[in-house]
């Protein structure tokens, strides 16, 4: 069954649409400010700093999994909600409601994913601006962080895939700096359909299809082929799988339990299959994020070719480009003083931490500073 509300922010759906899969979205909200909403008190939650060999593992293999981040409390609070949603017990802005007389099977079997919930349920908000999440994104592409896309997954049993893709073809930030964050509500397995990444294929271009050749910078790359069927499950028709064959043996499936975060970049080859499960779900929450400082033109209704920053969160950081404000008061910095140029914890961040000036001054070279008799090394040490 297929229920789709094609918006501005459903057009990275398209593709998959047209394939008849259960995926909505929530109306665009109106750009105009929404009344003033309190700011809410910062959860205490305990920062989570990365370690080195985790910040390698992203940068080697294009994405990594961060075990147990978000705690079991919220993990349930999320799952409790999957399940009010699935069998229509909450009234959601933009999703129809609950079809009378329906069975279990046939409400559980209503959506595949739902975009932009963030933009219409406080609890979507929060978890796409969880602090422990935020943690992680400011270690790998901030300081400055902007949120920007929330999709809640309620793979059912028997549901669809989606083949080889990258999130950097539907949603372009320039500078390139997309990252996803996928949160396991349920575990999530071979079996079930997890998700399942290419190590190495990061480095690899965004690939366009045709009427997209000069997208993504890929005007600049003169020997860049056009794929097709992007997302496709079907291995032959969906011609990305020719790009993956180049890492024989390399593609991993990711298996996750609940609260394991999985953090990977834009260009990454990822895809997932069906949930071959009887009665197991596959529910996750998925967060699209970029620095702050990055522009994008994704996400907007009209598409009419300005950018669209100011329809986007200031999770951490600051940025010189406008920005949204969280919509029901999540504490972030966008609307929370303190946070502004600063991490949650108040710690500035590396920009906010410099002296006016320091980016365009200069000073006298002091030529010693490269002679190594000036350099204290131990005995042979290079």
């Amino acid at each position: 069954m297929t229920r789709i509300n094609m918006t501005g922010a459903a057009a990275d759906a398209a593709e998959l649409t047209a394939r008849g899969l259960a995926i909505t979205a929530v109306p665009d909200i109106p750009d105009a400010a929404p009344e003033a909403v309190a700011v809410q008190p910062l959860r205490p939650y305990e920062r989570y700093r990365m370690s080195v060999r985790e910040y390698v593992t992203f940068q080697q293999h294009g994405f990594l999994i961060v075990r147990g981040l978000v705690p079991a409390a919220d993990v349930a609070e999320l799952k409790q909600h999957s399940e009010d949603l699935i069998y229509g017990r909450i009234s959601v802005p933009g999703l129809a409601a609950a079809p009378a007389g329906a069975t279990p099977e046939e409400l559980e079997r209503r959506y595949l994913r739902v975009h932009m919930l963030h933009r219409v349920l406080e609890i979507h908000e929060r978890f796409l601006l969880h602090p422990r999440v935020l943690d992680v994104l400011e270690a790998l592409i901030g300081p400055d962080v902007m949120a920007m896309q929330s999709m809640f997954f309620l793979k059912f049993p028997g549901g669809e895939g989606q083949g080889y893709h990258q999130d950097s073809y539907y949603i372009p930030t320039m500078p390139d700096t997309l990252c996803g964050a996928w949160l396991a509500v349920d575990r999530a397995d071979e079996e079930n359909g997890c998700m399942w990444f290419t190590p190495g294929s990061h480095h690899e271009p965004i690939y366009p299809t045709a009427g997209r050749e000069r997208a993504n910078h890929g005007d600049t790359l003169g020997d860049l082929p056009v794929v097709v069927n992007v997302s496709g499950t079907d291995e032959q028709s969906n011609t990305l799988s020719r790009v993956a064959a180049n890492y024989p043996n390399a593609e991993t499936p990711a298996v996750m339990e609940p609260g394991d975060v999985a953090f990977f970049g834009g260009h990454i080859l990822h895809r997932s299959h069906r949930n071959h499960s009887l009665n197991r779900f596959r529910r996750s929450f998925v967060g699209h994020y970029a620095n702050a400082r990055s522009f994008t033109l994704w996400g907007h209704g009209d598409a009419d070719g300005q950018p669209t920053n100011y329809r986007h969160i200031l999770a951490r950081g600051d940025t010189h480009l406008p920005f949204a404000q969280p919509r029901f008061g999540t504490a972030c910095a966008a609307n929370t003083p303190v946070l502004r140029g600063a991490s949650a914890d108040g710690t500035p961040s590396m920009m906010a931490s410099m002296p006016d000036g320091d980016l365009m001054g200069t000073a006298p070279m002091n030529m010693a500073r490269n002679d190594a008799a000036h350099h204290d090394h131990e005995d042979g040490a290079k």
